[in-house]
């Protein structure tokens, strides 16, 4: 049975470890349904992960820009906010 995302990933809820780099240590953000399916406490969209990413990075998500096929693109062009609660 598989997904749009290919090789059945599950797009509904993931985990995602985290280590320094200025993240909460020990620190747990959102929950998934009893049986791990889809997250349900603190949703975030994996856009929202991007920017926290660069942010942590040391990097201003609206300034960062790469050049697919000629055009100058943002990596956070569609949205997304920096996830607090991981913030330290």
């Amino acid at each position: 049975m598989g997904t749009a995302f290919g090789r059945d990933h599950n797009q509904k809820g993931m985990t995602v470890w985290f280590a320094g780099g200025g993240v909460k240590a020990g620190h747990t953000v959102g929950a998934t349904d009893e049986t791990g399916a889809e997250a349900v406490e603190c949703v975030h969209h994996v856009r929202d992960l991007h920017v926290t990413i660069l942010r942590l990075m040391g990097l201003e998500d609206t300034k960062l820009t790469y050049f697919p096929g000629g055009r100058f693109k943002q990596l956070s062009q569609f949205g997304g906010q920096v996830i607090k609660e991981l913030i330290a």
